[in-house]
């Protein structure tokens, strides 16, 4: 699935910030990955490099035969949009759009029409358990049920991949544990490939693999 060779992340301004530091990594086709750090230690980082929402300094950040990092911008767009799916720490819905309106806006780049962009959208959120909000605005859930609302939205469009920022970081303990209950089913019904970004140790215990990063530095996490 991914294959990162020797990566570096540079910034460069007022100082010099090594983000990545040569990261060699491997992610196999549906694992369920969880990464650890502390804060400035290049989670983000690395999870952008995934996701190919930035592009190293050097190295190469291959997923499946595609090399994202020297993908021309047109082509890493496209990528992007077939194969990989986000949710983050907040929601990023649009408040004025309704549930399934919002989950629908992930398939307007890939040039579904209205109607299948409806019944998929539909779908998606049935298959959060959200089936009868469908018709709520973002302003009228719970935090749990927005969080369901980007995850139905992340996986409408069907990617093999579902990278997910600090997913439960807003959330009470018992949503946490619904959210991250919900994740993992999904992972085993869907057989997505998921890495996760989280603070927390208790989600992290859930994942079939922890990775930790420090300082630019990937290592397994005992």
């Amino acid at each position: 699935m991914y294959q990162l060779t020797d990566v570096t992340k540079t910034y460069t301004g007022k100082r010099t910030v090594h983000a990545l530091q040569s990261v060699d990594l491997e992610i196999g086709d549906g694992e369920l990955v969880a990464i650890q750090g502390p804060t400035g230690g290049g989670k983000s980082t690395l999870l952008q490099m995934l996701g190919g929402l930035d592009r190293p300094t050097s190295g190469r950040v291959v997923l499946a035969g595609d090399d994202l990092a020297r993908l021309s911008d047109g082509a890493l767009t496209k990528a992007r949009a077939k194969n990989l799916g986000f949710v983050f720490q907040h929601y990023n819905l649009i408040p004025t759009l309704t549930a399934v309106e919002n989950v629908g806006t992930a398939l307007v780049p890939l040039g579904v029409p209205a109607a299948d962009r409806a019944r998929r959208s539909l779908a998606a959120l049935e298959s959060v358990g959200l089936g009868e909000r469908a018709d709520h605005l973002p302003g009228e859930l719970s935090g749990g049920q927005q969080q369901r609302v980007a995850i139905a939205r992340a996986l409408v469009k069907e990617p093999t991949v579902l990278l997910a920022d600090e997913p439960t970081g807003n959330l009470d303990e018992a949503t946490r544990d619904e959210i991250v209950e919900l994740l993992e089913v999904l992972w085993k019904e869907q057989g997505l490939t998921i890495v996760m970004v989280t603070h927390d140790s208790a989600v992290a215990r859930r994942a079939q693999r922890r990775l930790r990063i420090a300082s630019g530095k990937v290592s397994e996490a005992a």
